[in-house]
């Protein structure tokens, strides 16, 4: 399973969740297999800069990585509509929480 987690900086499993998904700073990547996590990358967002539409633009980024969740401290109705249309689950978190916290909790889930 892949998670993209909206962070707040470049720091992978240390990195704390974002406030809002569209407009975060970056997105970490969290690949788990088996109950493990075999991968962890940093996206940085390629719309960070737009005024409007960032969330849509990031959306169809991470589902072109093979994101299978979403998790941010706040997704939108837009960007909710997009997920659900490709089959995305998304969950929202305190803003402020560890990657490793996200991705420990999710695993107690598996």
């Amino acid at each position: 399973m892949k998670i993209g987690i909206a962070t707040v900086g470049e720091n992978g499993l240390q990195d704390k969740v974002s406030e809002t998904f569209g407009r975060a700073n970056t997105y970490t990547i969290v690949e788990v297999k088996e109950e493990k996590i075999s991968n962890v990358k940093v996206l940085e967002n390629p719309a960070i800069s737009y005024e409007h539409g960032a969330g849509p633009i990031v959306a169809k980024m991470l589902i072109e990585e093979g994101v299978q969740l979403v998790v941010a401290g706040e997704i939108g109705p837009g960007v909710s509509s997009i997920l659900e249309h490709h089959k995305v689950k998304k969950m929202t978190v305190k803003a402020g929480t560890t990657v490793a916290e996200v991705v420990e909790n999710l695993l107690k889930q598996i």
